[in-house]
């Protein structure tokens, strides 16, 4: 039981993280910004937000 709190918090928070992202990205595009990352940086603000994500279930 616990395998499976833990994988769907694990991607709920993946989930969430992705949505946030992308968000913040079209935030900025309308507000005049124009952002390119590269695939590591994605990969790296992905999984910071995911663990960011996960710690405020914890709480």
């Amino acid at each position: 039981m616990k395998f499976i709190n833990g994988t769907v918090k694990l991607f709920v928070s993946l989930l969430a993280s992705t949505i946030i992202i992308y968000a913040i990205n079209i935030v900025a595009g309308f507000a005049g910004a124009d952002y390119s990352f590269t695939h590591g940086e994605t990969f790296v603000i992905w999984i910071l937000m995911a663990i960011l994500v996960n710690n405020c279930f914890n709480k």
